[in-house]
């Protein structure tokens, strides 16, 4: 087409745009105006237009009629809001296998916990003793909890665990210097790096030993008189094998009191109790740390422990103390709901009944078999819609702990694999996530899977649905 005929067509289509307010008006706009608002709604339709008039302008429109041009805009409205909805927090069912899965919120709360973060979302006696009518102590009944259920003389809550241990080397090490190992210089996720907390907290990071072996002596010749921390990291993300050497923390302990310094540990995933019967190793019990000489130790609320997100701090009273003083500290603090959920998780844990009513430890604790009848009963389900073809497998597979735990720790289970003529495992994939609710599956060798471990029973007529309308193209 010749440059001027071109220009004049470019013209006519923009002159059959349709204006915002005529898009709001159609049926899809309407509805925008109802979930959103009418300036949510503007702007997106303006997005719209504006996104519209550089394909004309760009020559990608190709030859569209004002009301094709209106149809176009109507779907992109839609499109819009979709997506805008889709950034916002929803409820997913989590068929992945991962129990941690930190992109899907890491540990899911318990029923008792659910049900104090409603309690606490009212007016609630956060800094108020119902006893004497004077003011509380902020999570008063969760720390005594954590002290108690860990064997240490006293705890602290902070927002998370990168906060726990912002605090610990603000308040202990700042202006002095803290020794750590290299081989536990670790990155965990969404770029938190010890080296760089450590940076900020305002201590001399002294890196002894090497990648993989670090003496007692190393952690010796590092100490002299600006050294006010020994601070032991605890690799929960990855795990050095072969030629490796690492003193115990009893070892480190008597080395940091012989020489008047304090031992830091941060314990990374939170185990409360011993997972090594569900064949989870290499995870810290707190309490033998406390046992083993650890000052003050770190870990998380939503890993292991199956609580909300949330850094836990707990050692000798003393320590403890100083970093309740700290200013820092008013920053760092847990909220009210935090706490709620935090104390009805670790009620559970005083009644030794997390394997029945805190999700992650029902979900580690669940046996192959018991996975291998839920599987066979759910494809059994799958199979009375006769509506379509789809080829559904039993494999045998593992699942992961995930959210930085255990990650040489795999579970035996039984995986649901899925293929549909006509459909490649991403588009399968991708029908499932856009469900609602979405289910999220994973994908290994071309082969969508599904792990029912990680699947609520509450969540199965959902997930039916999901595969019920896959099965009929819906």
């Amino acid at each position: 087409m010749p440059k001027a005929a071109a220009e004049s067509a470019n013209q006519r289509l923009l002159r059959s745009l349709p204006s915002i307010d005529a898009l709001l008006r159609t049926e899809p706009g309407r509805s925008l105006r109802t979930a959103l608002g009418g300036d949510q709604a503007t702007r997106i339709a303006r997005e719209v237009t504006d996104e519209l008039r550089a394909q004309i302008l760009g020559g990608s429109a190709g030859a569209a009629t004002s009301d094709g041009l209106l149809k176009r805009a109507q779907d992109m409205l839609s499109l819009h809001h979709q997506h805008s909805v889709a950034t916002g927090v929803h409820r997913v069912i989590n068929a992945t296998g991962v129990i941690l899965h930190t992109n899907l919120g890491r540990a899911p709360l318990s029923e008792a916990a659910k049900q104090a973060l409603a309690n606490a979302s009212a007016y609630c006696n956060l800094e108020f003793d119902l006893n004497s009518g004077d003011r509380g102590r902020r999570g008063a009944r969760a720390e005594d909890l954590l002290a108690m259920l860990t064997g240490t003389e006293a705890a602290l809550v902070v927002n998370n665990c990168a906060a726990a241990a912002l605090l610990v080397l603000s308040v202990l090490a700042r202006d002095g210097a803290t020794i750590v190992s290299r081989g536990e210089l670790v990155e965990i996720g969404g770029d938190f790096r010890v080296p760089e907390v450590m940076a900020q907290s305002g201590t001399q990071m002294v890196e002894v030993g090497t990648t993989n072996r670090t003496k007692l002596g190393d952690y010796q010749r590092a100490i002299d008189g600006s050294t006010r921390l020994i601070m032991r990291v605890h690799t929960s993300n990855y795990r050095i094998v072969g030629f490796t050497k690492t003193p115990s923390l009893k070892e480190l302990a008597t080395l940091a009191h012989d020489n008047g310094l304090l031992l830091y540990e941060d314990a990374g995933s939170g185990a409360l109790i011993d997972f090594t019967q569900y064949g989870i190793t290499g995870e810290p019990v707190i309490r033998d740390s406390f046992e083993a000489g650890a000052d003050v130790i770190s870990f998380s609320g939503d890993k292991l422990l199956g609580g909300p997100q949330a850094g836990m701090l707990v050692g000798r009273a003393e320590v403890i103390a100083r970093l309740r003083r700290h200013s820092l500290y008013r920053a760092l603090r847990a909220d009210k709901l935090r706490l709620a959920a935090l104390e009805a998780t670790l009620d559970s844990y005083a009644r030794n009944a997390t394997a029945d009513e805190v999700p992650a430890h029902q979900m580690i604790s669940v046996s192959y078999e018991e996975t291998q009848t839920r599987a066979k009963n759910f494809i059994e389900r799958i199979n009375q819609d006769q509506s379509s073809d789809i080829n559904l497998q039993i494999l045998e597979g593992e699942s992961a702990i995930g959210g930085g735990a255990a990650p040489t720790s795999l579970l035996r289970t039984v995986l649901i694999a899925i293929t549909r003529p006509n459909l490649t495992s991403n588009q399968i994939e991708e029908r499932l996530r856009r469900h609602d609710p979405p289910v999220i599956a994973r994908i290994e060798n071309d082969q969508v899977l599904l792990d029912l471990r990680t699947v609520p029973v509450t969540d199965e007529a959902d997930m039916l649905h999901a595969m019920i309308a896959l099965k009929r193209g819906e």
